[in-house]
């Protein structure tokens, strides 16, 4: 069961769980990932409201939101297992099952095509109406020298080599799935 909430009344709370992390989703051609995500930001453009992920390049997750135009934002609500984020953070989906290896169950979207996860149950359902790939050059010294320095690999957890896609995601629905 989910129970639809008024999103401008959790924005304090979802912000303050984004800096601890929260898990994005993003399904295409019958695969799932979902990856623990600290960078993002919630708003209102084109008179809509708006969550913006930042992916980097070598992401499995970024080549299946370029198929896939829509994605899950998970927020933990009270108590949770926190190594679900410490394994959605550095594990690849390409080689690893995260739903399983974390134990998270899949739940039915209200209108997109991408699950929510139950044990993170405040659920945001987004559709990119925009994506920008930054510049290098339009990123201040100082960001690029503390964010992308270039001394990891991309395919590698903490990688640093690659830069980001930015997904405006309209927020279609939200909701809390209650147990």
């Amino acid at each position: 069961m989910k129970r639809k909430i008024n999103l401008w009344e959790h924005a304090g709370d979802i912000l303050s769980a984004l800096q601890k992390g929260v898990l994005l989703t993003a399904k295409a051609e019958g695969k799932i990932n979902t990856m623990t995500i600290s960078w993002g930001t919630i708003g209102i453009e084109w008179a809509k409201p708006i969550f913006t992920v930042f992916v980097r390049e070598n992401r499995f997750t970024r080549e299946l939101l370029e198929k896939n135009p829509e994605f899950t934002i998970s927020i933990p609500v009270g108590e949770f297992d926190k190594k679900i984020l410490g394994i959605c953070g550095t594990k690849s989906g390409r080689d690893t099952d995260k739903f399983k290896t974390a134990g998270l169950t899949e739940e039915e979207p209200e209108i997109i095509s991408v699950p929510a996860i139950k044990e993170l149950p405040l659920t945001l359902e987004c559709k990119i109406i925009y994506k920008q790939t930054q510049n290098p050059k339009e990123i201040t010294k100082e960001n690029n020298k503390k964010f992308y320095p270039q001394n990891v690999e991309s395919n590698f957890h903490g990688a640093n080599r690659d830069y980001h896609t930015a997904y405006y995601g309209e927020i279609i629905a939200a909701y809390i799935i209650e147990k």
